[in-house]
C-alpha cells in the first residue's frame, strides 16, 4: 500500500469532509456568480449526492439528476392544473410521494434514489410556490440547474481530491468476508466454537455479502474499474453464495458421524487437514491437489446395499470437495482482481456457467404501508394547513415528506423519528446562531466560507462515519437548506419562528401517523421473512419457481442478512434454522434430485415427485417446530425405493440429494434405518 492510500485510508472521514465542504462552497459561489435564485439548493445538493468512493458519488448523482428531472415534470404537471383545488392538489402530491416512495422500496438497490427523488421532489418544489402557479416552470428549471450545479461539483471535486475507488473497496470487503469464511469453516471441521456463535457468525457474512453486493453496483460508474474486475468481482460473488450453505451442509452431514466411532475417525483426519489448510489462507494448489486425492481415497462406494454410515460419509466428501474447489478458485479469482486479468482465462474447477443474476427479497406489503403512512402524513399536513390558514405551514408537508421518506426504511418508525426530532432541534439552534448571530457580521464571501467551516466539516465528518452517517448527512443538508444563503443578507425573526414550528411540526405530525398506522414492528418483519423461505421452499418443490440454485442463493441469504438486523425479535429455534440456511439448502437439493432422478426409472422418479408434492403444502402453511413425523417416513421409503436402483452415477447423487434434503428438514432425527421396499410399490 502507498503512502498515499495508507492516509488517505486512515483520514478517511477528514479527507471527506473537507472535499465535500470545498465543492460545497465552489458549487455556492459559481451559483452566485451565475445569478442563480437560489444558490444554496447547489450547496446542499453536494452533500445530498456526495460519498465517500467516487463511483458510488457518480452513480449517485446520474440517479439524482434522474429523480429531479421526474419530479420536476411532476411539479409542473400538478401545481399549475389543481392550484385552485388544494384538498384534490395535497392529495395528489400525497399519491406521487406515495407511489414513487413504495417503488424506492421495493426496488431496493442504489438505483431507488431515483424513485426517492422523483417522489419527495413534488412536495420540495411544489409547496412553496403554491401562492405563484404562474411562476412554475421557470422556478422547477432554475430548481433543476442548481441541483445539477451542486452534482457536477460534487463529482468533479471527488474525482481529482485523494479519489478512493469503489473497487478498491469491494475488494478489501471481499478479502474479510472471505477470511471469515474460511474461520468458520474452519471452526465446523474441527469442532471449534459453539452452535449460537456460528449462527451469529453466519448472519453477519449474510448481512457483510448483501452490503458487498450494494457496493459493487456502482463499479459501472467508475472510470478506473476495468471491464475484467467487474467481471471477476461478479464470478467471485457467484462463488461467494455457495459457501455458506456449503458450510451449513458440511455441518449437519458431520454430526451424525460423531456418534458414530469408526465413521467419525474416518473423516477426522481429512477434516483436520482441510481446516489446516483453510487456516493457511487457502492458498497452496499443491495441498488442495494432496486434499481431493485423500478425498477420493475415502469415498465409499456405495454398491448394492450400502449402510447409512457410508452414504452420510459420501455425502460429507462430495460437500469437502465442493469446499476445496471454491476456495481454490476463490483465491484465483482474487489474484485475478488483483491483476486484472480477465477471469474467463482462469482454470476453474467450479464453473456453474453464466454470471449469477442476484435477486433480492422483496416485501411489497411492508413497502405498501411505509409508503402509504408517509403520504397519509403528507395529506395530514397539507390540511392542517389548509384548515388553519396558515400560510407558512406548507413548509410542514414538505417537511414530512421528506423526512418521512428518509425514514421509510426503520421497522419502529415512531422511536426514530423521536430520536430524529433532537437532530432537528440542533439544527434549528445552529439555524438561528448562524442567523442572528454570525451572518450578520459578515461581509464578504471568504470570511462566509470561514464562518461555516467549523459546522459543516463536523457534519461532514459525522456523515462520513457508518455510526453517524445519517445524523451527519441530515444536519448538514438540512442546515444547508434552512441557513438559504444568498448574495444578500435578509433575516426576519417571523419567518424563522414559522419556519423552525412548521419543521418540528412536520416531523412529528409524520412520526405520529407512520407511528399509528405502522403498529406492527421488527418483530412482524421477521416473522415474514421467515416464513417466506417456507414460501420459496414450498415452490420449488412444486415446480411454481423457475429460479436457479444461485438465484435462490442470494434470495435466501438476503433475507439472511435482513434477518440479522433484526435478530433480538427472531426466536431461538428460528434463528439456528435460518442461519444454518436450512430452507435453501433443502431447496437446492431438492433441484440436485430433479436433475440427477431423470437416470433412474419411473418408479422410482414418481416416488420423489409424489415426496415432493406432499412436502410443498406443509412448507406453504409452516412457520417454525418440527415438520409432520409421518413426511420423514416418507422420505426414508423414497430413499429405500432409491437404493434399489441400479449402480449408477444418477443413483448416487439421488441419495446425496436426499440425504441433504433429511439433515436439512430433520436434524434431530434419528439415523436412517433400511427398509424392505415390496417391488412395483411407490413410495407414499
Amino acid at each position: 500500500m502507498t503512502k498515499i492510500a495508507s492516509f488517505r485510508d486512515r483520514h478517511a472521514a477528514l479527507i471527506f469532509a473537507l472535499r465535500t465542504f470545498a465543492a460545497a462552497m465552489l458549487a455556492f459561489s459559481i451559483a452566485l456568480l451565475l445569478d442563480m435564485p437560489r444558490p444554496y439548493w447547489a450547496m446542499a445538493s453536494v452533500y445530498i449526492t456526495s460519498n465517500l468512493f467516487t463511483g458510488a458519488t457518480t452513480s449517485k448523482a446520474v440517479y439524482r439528476i434522474l429523480g429531479t428531472l421526474i419530479g420536476g415534470a411532476g411539479t409542473i404537471v400538478l401545481i399549475p392544473n389543481l392550484v385552485n383545488a388544494p384538498e384534490l392538489l395535497s392529495l395528489c402530491i400525497a399519491l406521487w410521494v406515495g407511489i414513487f416512495l413504495y417503488l424506492s422500496l421495493i426496488d431496493g438497490t442504489p438505483r431507488s434514489y431515483v424513485f426517492l427523488l422523483a417522489g419527495y421532489t413534488v412536495a420540495l418544489l411544489g409547496f412553496p410556490i403554491v401562492s405563484t402557479p404562474q411562476s412554475a416552470f421557470d422556478i422547477v428549471v432554475s430548481r433543476v440547474q442548481e441541483i445539477v450545479l451542486g452534482i457536477v461539483c460534487a463529482s468533479v471535486v471527488a474525482m481529482l481530491v485523494l479519489p478512493r475507488s469503489v473497487a478498491s473497496a469491494v475488494t478489501a470487503q471481499t478479502d474479510a468476508w472471505l477470511a471469515g469464511a474460511r474461520r468458520l469453516a474452519a471452526g465446523i471441521l474441527t469442532g471449534r466454537g459453539i452452535g449460537q456463535e456460528r449462527d451469529s457468525e453466519r448472519m453477519r457474512l449474510a448481512a457483510a455479502a448483501s452490503e458487498i453486493d450494494q457496493l459493487g453496483r456502482h463499479l459501472g460508474y467508475e472510470a478506473t474499474a476495468s471491464a475484467n474486475t467487474g467481471r471477476a468481482l461478479q464470478r467471485l460473488r457467484q462463488h461467494m453464495l455457495s459457501l455458506l450453505p456449503l458450510l451449513g451442509s458440511i455441518e449437519d452431514r458431520k454430526l451424525p458421524l460423531n456418534w458414530h466411532e469408526e465413521a467419525a475417525a474416518r473423516v477426522a483426519c481429512i477434516c483436520t487437514k482441510t481446516a489446516a489448510w483453510l487456516d493457511a489462507g487457502g492458498r497452496d494448489g499443491q495441498q488442495a491437489s494432496a486434499l481431493r486425492t485423500a478425498l477420493d481415497e475415502i469415498r465409499p462406494e456405495l454398491g448394492v446395499d450400502p449402510d447409512w454410515t457410508d452414504i452420510a460419509i459420501s455425502g460429507l466428501v462430495v460437500r469437502l470437495r465442493n469446499l476445496v474447489d471454491v476456495m481454490q478458485d476463490c483465491q484465483l479469482l482474487r489474484e485475478a482482481i488483483s491483476e486484472g486479468r480477465n477471469p474467463e482465462s482462469l482454470p476453474l474447477a467450479f464453473s456453474p456457467g453464466g454470471l449469477a443474476v442476484v435477486i433480492p427479497h422483496r416485501d411489497h406489503w411492508s413497502a405498501l404501508l411505509a409508503a402509504g403512512s408517509v403520504a397519509l402524513a403528507v395529506l395530514c399536513c397539507s390540511c392542517f394547513s389548509i384548515a388553519t390558514g396558515w400560510s407558512d405551514g406548507v413548509a410542514a408537508p414538505l417537511f414530512a415528506a421528506v423526512v418521512g421518506s428518509f425514514l421509510a426504511g426503520v421497522d419502529d418508525p415512531l422511536p426514530a423519528f423521536r430520536n430524529f426530532y433532537g437532530v432537528f432541534v440542533v439544527v434549528i439552534a445552529v439555524h438561528g446562531i448562524y442567523l442572528f448571530g454570525v451572518l450578520p457580521r459578515i461581509t464578504t464571501l471568504e470570511v462566509l466560507v470561514v464562518a461555516l467551516m467549523p459546522t459543516f466539516l463536523l457534519f461532514g465528518w459525522m456523515a462520513a462515519r457508518p455510526a453517524t452517517a445519517r445524523l451527519g448527512s441530515i444536519l448538514a443538508i438540512y442546515l444547508s437548506v434552512q441557513l438559504a444563503l444568498t448574495e444578500t443578507y435578509s433575516a426576519d425573526f417571523t419567518s424563522y419562528a414559522n419556519s423552525s414550528i412548521a419543521l418540528m411540526l412536520g416531523v412529528a405530525l409524520t412520526g405520529v401517523t407512520c407511528g399509528i398506522v405502522r403498529l406492527v414492528g421488527a418483530d412482524w418483519i421477521a416473522n415474514r421473512l421467515l416464513r417466506s423461505n417456507w414460501t420459496t421452499l414450498a415452490s420449488v418443490a412444486e415446480r411454481t419457481s423457475d429460479q436457479g440454485p444461485f438465484a435462490l442463493a442470494s434470495l435466501m441469504q438476503h433475507r439472511l442478512a435482513l434477518l440479522a438486523a433484526r435478530i433480538t425479535v427472531v426466536p431461538a429455534d428460528a434463528r439456528s434454522g435460518a442461519a444454518n440456511l436450512r430452507q435453501l439448502r433443502t431447496a437446492l437439493n431438492i433441484v440436485g434430485v430433479r436433475r440427477a432422478s431423470l437416470g433412474l426409472s419411473r418408479c422410482t422418479r414418481a416416488a420423489v415427485e409424489a415426496f415432493f408434492a406432499r412436502l410443498a403444502p406443509i412448507c406453504r402453511t409452516h412457520t417454525a417446530g418440527p415438520l409432520p413425523d409421518g413426511l420423514i417416513g416418507q422420505l426414508d421409503s423414497t430413499i429405500a425405493l432409491t437404493l434399489q436402483e441400479p449402480l449408477s452415477e444418477a443413483r448416487d447423487n439421488v441419495l446425496i440429494g436426499l440425504t441433504g434434503v433429511r439433515s436439512g428438514l430433520f436434524p434431530e432425527s434419528p439415523a436412517y434405518q433400511p427398509q424392505q421396499i415390496e417391488p412395483g410399490t411407490i413410495a407414499a
